[in-house]
Order: C-alpha cells, then structure tokens, then sequence
C-alpha cells in the first residue's frame, strides 16, 4: 500500500516538472517570437500599400495576370470588383479605406482590350496603359520560381534614365513594384528580378528567377507589354503631362488590318481579271501563220536511210523522196524544211 501511494506522487511530481518545463519553453519562444515581430515592426518604416483590383467585365487572361500581380506583390492588397458604371475617382475613397497609396486597376472594352492604371493616390501622377500580349504564369509552364514573399530587384532600360516621361514612370514603377523593407509578410530573400524594357516605343515586362549567384537567369512570368497612352498630373485624371504620338487604338489597328485583307482580296480578283482579258486576246489572235510549224505526230523527225541521202518531213507528216527534184525543192515545205546528211550529221 505505501508503495503504491510513493508510486504515485513521484508519477505526479513527474508529470507537474515535465508540464512546468514545457509550459517555460513554449513561453520562452513566445517571448522570441514577439521580440523578433517587435524589432521588425519597428523597423518596417515604409507602409506603403498598393491596392490591386479590376473593374467588372475583364476576361480570364487579365483576371488571372492580376492575380500574379498580388501573389509577386506581398504588400499588395485586394477588393471587389468595380462596377463599370462607377466613376474612376471613386477609386481614390476605396483605397483610402483600404490604407493604400498606390493602386493598379485594370479595366477591360469589347472583352478585348486591356487597359491598366498605375496611379499614386489620392493626388497623383498616374498613367494610362493599353495591355498587349499578356502571358501568365500558368500559361507559360515556365521552369523558373522564385519564394513566395520574397523582395524583387528592380531592373530598369538605360533609357528609362534619359527620356523625361519614362523618368517619371520609372519613379511611379519604383514605388509600385517594389515591396517595402522589413514588410510583415514579406521574406528576407532577394531571390528575383523585375525587368522593365523599353523597345518600339513600348514597355515589356519580364520577372527572372536569380540563378547561381546572379550567374544566370530563368524565367518566372508572367510577360506582358505596356503602350503607354498619357501620364496625368493627378489620380484617373488632371493635366496631361505626356501623351504618346505612337499610340495607335485598338479599334484603328483592327480597321487598318481588315483594309489589308480587303486589298489583298481586291489584288487577287484584279489578277483573275487580267488574266481572262489575256485570254480572251490570245483567243481572237488564233490565225497564227506560224502556228502549226512545230506540230507533229509520233514520226515527226528526220530519216535517212544512207549517209549519202537527204530526206525531209513536210507540214503534213508525209515522208518525201530526196531532196533532188525541182518540183520538191519549189514547194513552200521544201524550202523551209529541207537539209543534207553528210557523214551522219544533219544540217539545217
């Protein structure tokens, strides 16, 4: 009986030790964790957010490209979809609800263009881009990755430091683009690269894993093209401070390319025109007096039957005696086709 009772307060004073040192370490990592959380925020200077969102109406391909925007972006920040009917400056009250400075918003006309805002709210600048050949990461099946959270390097054309407007857009693409210091959700790894290209007047997009110590470079995705329209002084408006001449709209483009398929179909009726114009001229010009010259049957070349004797085939096909009486050689046959046979040559 006594044995069993010590039996059992050493198995409680066991189990209350043990429970006591698991309860310190867990209090103990508690107390990291939240110093570590502590000096990070601390040091998260930066709060910039950047609210990314689309307007309703926008097909797969832009929702789906707005979606790896989010995910390459640990500081962005998702809404509902805007009604088409709402006016764009109420964009600028949504992100000051949302605690944003920064917007992307893209928008979509006929269920084919895309169009995209880069906006610094609420007082500006923003720009205006037409979206062309978007590819995303699912599409693409690329061999790249990067992880997730991790902060980008930003590379920029060396032209984007030389023209005054891609100046301005480099700086709106800076503070867009690029994830903030010590941001919460973000990771302490520079892992990835933001390519922005300039190239016929239009801006590319590429996004590259870093490989081997910055050695090579694989692509993550998406891809896409900016053409860019105008660069406001303010939010979704204001004074114009650039307006691209290059641009060309989408509704332009499709009518000059269905005018180059109407030319092609006019150049190709034109050609069977003329043709059966020739035709009908070669028809009518039929009494040829040359004509038939060439126009024999099976047996339709020269026989000798000696080295010594000529012989010659008439128009007619006709095998004729050899050329040595007068009447042969007086016919008009006789003096256009006629020839001697000497030493097995033929001369005409």
């Amino acid at each position: 009986m006594d044995s069993h009772v010590e039996d059992t307060v050493s198995n409680t004073c066991d189990g209350t030790v043990t429970g006591a040192k698991k309860g310190r370490k867990r209090k103990a990592k508690h107390d990291a964790t939240a110093l570590v959380e502590s000096k990070k925020v601390k040091k998260w200077k930066n709060k910039q957010r950047v609210l990314v969102f689309c307007a309703r109406g926008v097909t797969y391909r832009a929702r789906h490209l707005m979606t790896d925007l989010r995910s390459l972006m640990p500081h962005s920040r998702a809404d509902t979809k805007l009604d088409r009917k709402e006016d764009l400056a109420t964009i600028n009250e949504i992100c000051e609800m949302k605690n944003c400075q920064k917007c992307i918003f893209f928008e979509m006309r006929k269920k084919k263009d895309v169009y995209m805002w880069v906006v610094n709210t609420p007082n500006g600048p923003s720009a205006k881009f037409l979206v062309e050949n978007i590819h995303t990461m699912d599409e693409l099946k690329l061999t790249g990755n990067c992880l997730l959270g991790s902060r980008p390097i930003l590379s920029f054309d060396p032209v984007f430091g030389e023209v005054p407007y891609l100046q301005l857009l480099k700086e709106l693409f800076s503070q867009v683009f690029s994830t903030p210091y010590y941001h919460p959700k973000s990771k302490p790894f520079v892992d990835h690269t933001f390519y922005f290209g300039f190239m016929d007047n239009r801006i590319w997009f590429r996004n590259y894993q870093i490989v081997d110590k910055g050695e090579t470079m694989t692509e993550i995705g998406p891809r896409f093209v900016l053409n860019p329209i105008k660069v406001f002084g303010g939010a979704f408006g204001g004074v114009t401070l650039y307006e691209n001449p290059h641009f060309i709209t989408p509704n332009a483009h499709r009518r000059m390319m269905k005018l180059e398929a109407s030319y092609k179909y006019k150049n190709r009726t034109d050609a069977r025109r003329s043709l059966a114009e020739r035709n009908a001229q070669n028809e009518d010009n039929s009494d040829d007096p040359i004509e038939d010259v060439f126009q024999t049957n099976a047996y339709g070349h020269f026989w000798t039957n000696a080295w010594t004797s000529t012989y010659f085939l008439d128009p007619v096909d006709k095998f004729c005696s050899p050329v040595g009486s007068t009447e042969q050689k007086e016919t008009e046959a006789g003096r256009r086709y006629w020839g001697t046979s000497q030493g097995g040559r033929i001369q005409l």
